[in-house]
């Protein structure tokens, strides 16, 4: 039986995660291309996790 997480929790979630304004405010200290590179991470991080929860064995 495969593993079946809804898409409205992984979204709560994620949202729940990216609501510190400390984090964005340590990013945008940091520097512009710091940020770009942890946005960057982050988004691959939650299509990665997404592309295995939903996807299928090839």
């Amino acid at each position: 039986m495969k593993r079946f997480i809804p898409m409205a929790l992984l979204f709560t979630l994620v949202a729940n995660l990216m609501t510190s304004c400390q984090a964005i405010e340590g990013i945008f200290k940091a520097g512009m291309w710091t940020g770009v590179i942890v946005v960057v991470a982050i988004v691959a991080l939650i299509i990665w996790i997404i592309s295995k929860v939903a996807g299928g064995k090839k």
